[in-house]
């Protein structure tokens, strides 16, 4: 059992652990919230449909007054695979498209268990994909795209870049995993911890049955359906890896991490003792303060370097 930071200790009642299952999961959707953050008139945002077959959809969040082709971040919501929407990408890009004079671009991908692999991630390089071919029309520099990812949303982020290096359609600058799901197999000792808040064993177990379905549990499961499976992170783009030392993706990120590095990829790699999963859920703690200012300077600095 590993300890919570002493501030989320005394907040972790606020923000209640859950046995996921398939009778809970309509419940569990609706508690997305009702209203999301009041935002700036600071960012412009127009929506597109880039699969109409499959009902998929990108914003793209873009600061008033930006002209030129710029830098794009494409941004993945998390959700462990089976909830969450790209609404919740849009406070994040109300900051960073103004702070670092970026486009943002997020994908409403389809959920599991609706949607099984290889759905959701076929329709975030749909979106990506897009995004890539409108680059002029959109104001984007396509030499100067990165890709991020938040939990499953990590995890679809990780995949999407070794299918964009297999695919070699898009290329891309960076790829910033922040606590990502990425190892379905679940054989790690921070992921069989049986006292995790946020994100426990039991709901871990259900969003990889949802979004594998039959190939849960087998040895077919292909590595863009879980990127630590991959035998090969060569030619991958700089990465960024940041997750909770109370996570129970800590050991699969540290792993991850330490593997892309040894693959030639630059790699940085943060672990904060004491972090839960959505350690960002706990916003007023220091902890939370400091893992949030270091993914942004990661950030700061990679548009710094793509110039």
């Amino acid at each position: 059992m590993v300890l919570l930071d002493e501030e989320i200790e005394r907040l972790k009642h606020t923000v209640p652990t859950r046995d996921l299952s398939a009778v809970l999961l309509p419940e569990v959707r609706a508690t997305l919230p009702v209203q999301f953050p009041a935002l700036s008139d600071a960012v412009e945002r127009s929506d597109h449909v880039v699969d109409e077959a499959n009902g998929v959809v990108v914003r793209v969040h873009r600061p008033v007054g930006l002209e030129g082709a710029v830098p794009c971040v494409y941004s993945i919501h998390g959700g462990g695979y089976i909830r969450g929407t790209y609404d919740m990408d849009d406070a994040k890009f109300d900051r960073w498209c103004p702070q670092f004079g970026v486009v943002g671009v997020s994908v409403e991908y389809r959920l599991a268990p609706e949607t099984p692999y290889p759905g959701p991630l076929e329709d975030c390089y749909a979106g990506l994909k897009w995004m890539f071919d409108n680059a002029a029309e959109l104001g984007i520099d396509p030499d100067k795209i990165g890709i991020t990812g938040v939990s499953a949303g990590g995890g679809l982020c990780a995949a999407l870049a070794l299918l964009a290096r297999d695919r070699g359609e898009v290329p891309l600058q960076f790829q910033l995993l922040d606590c990502p799901m990425l190892d379905d197999r679940q054989i790690t000792p921070s992921s069989q911890d049986e006292n995790l808040v946020i994100w426990n064993k039991a709901s871990n177990a259900f969003g990889w049955q949802s979004y594998l379905g039959d190939l849960y549990g087998t040895d077919n499961v292909p590595y863009t359906a879980a990127a630590a499976r991959a035998e090969d992170l060569s030619g991958l783009p700089e990465a960024y890896v940041c997750v909770g030392g109370a996570d129970g993706f800590r050991d699969e990120n540290i792993i991850y991490a330490m593997r892309l590095y040894g693959a030639g990829v630059p790699t940085e790699l943060h672990v904060y003792p004491g972090a839960p999963h959505g350690v960002g859920l706990f916003p007023q703690t220091a902890i939370a303060h400091r893992y949030a200012t270091h993914r942004e300077d990661w950030l700061r600095r990679q548009l710094e370097r793509l110039g």
